[in-house]
């Protein structure tokens, strides 16, 4: 079953049938023992009968309760950014550093920025100068980080792993899928129950453009009836321009109106559909993969026959596959590909944010000053 069936599947949108009517109640069965264990774990943690690591260094945790994509990898790079700009900090000496697993990477501390896949090679490419360990088990990439003089810790997707004690915890929450259709894995889309949201610190939402203004205040008053007084910030993902292999930037004027075909392999594909319709290009098709796609030089092929079928002038992407298919594209062709560069940017909530940040990393360096 690919990702859009399963999507079908979950949400009540499959066509029924005895089939469809007990993989519903498998996927039942699954998502109480998930849930069951997912609990148990929590507990164990909150009670301490789980241990805790806490390194020498600050960790601030950018993490979601749902699968798919919600945002976190731009929220990290925004993250990175500020801290290496924001005046207060740059007192503090801070060296910022990011810890991610990186999907289906194996641990290397010498890895370069095109071994990187998916994620980590977007944040290598948007925080210069900040280094990203990839490494699945965080307490050992946290000493990697520690080892290269970074004082703070960025933990890419860590609102779960829980073996790596953190100062501050942010989690991204997608406006247009927010709770996973409320049921947990893999009957739903749902890592934790939404009471993990105890546990964090603030909440942003991301893609507010994509949702009504009554949609985003239901959202906001269910993350309140978990936890009254977190900090709620409200976000989009702007697109910047598109950018070709060679660097070339196609600004949001000409591209109104360009013939397209789009293609991605990510989370939440109708998101990125839904920013291209609005950027007001003409799509004339568009191909769907499933998340952390693999794609190989007949994906490529295919993918450019069907663009040159409907006479498209552009073939756009999401800058996450676009980490995977750069080395395979050979010469300037018609049609070109280019990737949609895009960035976060906060519509309420972001100066709150930032002084959240701002105690959570000063506050641990003094006390560790006075020590």
């Amino acid at each position: 079953m690919n990702q859009e069936d399963y999507r079908k599947l979950v949400s009540g949108q499959s066509i029924g049938g005895a089939a469809w009517s007990l993989l519903c109640l498998l996927l039942g069965i699954a998502a109480c023992a998930y849930s069951l264990v997912i609990r148990l774990r929590n507990l164990f943690y909150s009670k301490g009968w789980f241990k805790t690591h806490r390194v020498n260094a600050v960790v601030i945790s950018i993490g979601n309760i749902t699968t798919g994509g919600t945002g976190k990898t731009p929220l990290v790079a925004w993250l990175c950014n500020e801290i290496a700009q924001n005046p207060k900090l740059r007192t503090e000496n801070c060296q910022c550093a990011v810890l991610t697993r990186g999907y289906k990477a194996t641990q290397n501390s010498k890895l370069r920025t095109q071994n990187y896949s998916d994620e980590p090679a977007i944040l290598a490419e948007s925080c210069p100068g900040v280094k990203v360990v990839v490494n699945p088990d965080r307490v050992a990439g946290a000493a990697e980080a520690i080892s290269f003089s970074a004082n703070v810790l960025v933990m890419d997707d860590g609102f779960q792993h829980r073996r790596l004690a953190r100062d501050l915890d942010i989690v991204a929450i997608d406006a247009t899928m927010p709770f996973g259709y409320k049921r947990m894995l893999p009957a739903g889309l749902l890592r934790e129950p939404i009471t993990a949201l105890k546990r964090a610190d603030a909440v942003v939402i991301t893609r507010c453009d994509q949702v009504t203004e009554n949609q985003l205040t239901e959202i906001e008053n269910e993350i309140r009836d978990v936890k009254a007084d977190i900090l709620i910030a409200r976000s989009i993902h702007a697109p910047v321009c598109a950018i070709s292999r060679d660097g070339d930037r196609i600004s949001f004027e000409k591209l109104k109106g360009e013939k397209v075909f789009a293609f991605c392999g990510i989370g939440n594909p109708e998101a990125f559909m839904n920013t291209l319709k609005a950027l007001g290009v003409e799509l004339l098709g568009s191909k769907v993969f499933d998340d952390h796609h693999h794609y190989t030089e007949a994906c490529l092929a295919e993918i450019r026959a069907q663009a040159e079928r409907l006479k498209a002038d552009l073939i756009l992407t999401t800058q996450k596959d676009w980490t995977k298919i750069a080395p395979m594209l050979k010469g300037e062709r018609h049609p070109l590909f280019v990737f949609l560069a895009i960035e976060i940017r906060f519509r309420t909530g972001q100066d709150r944010l930032r002084g959240l940040i701002e105690h959570a990393i000063t506050g641990r360096i003094h006390a560790k000053q006075m020590r």
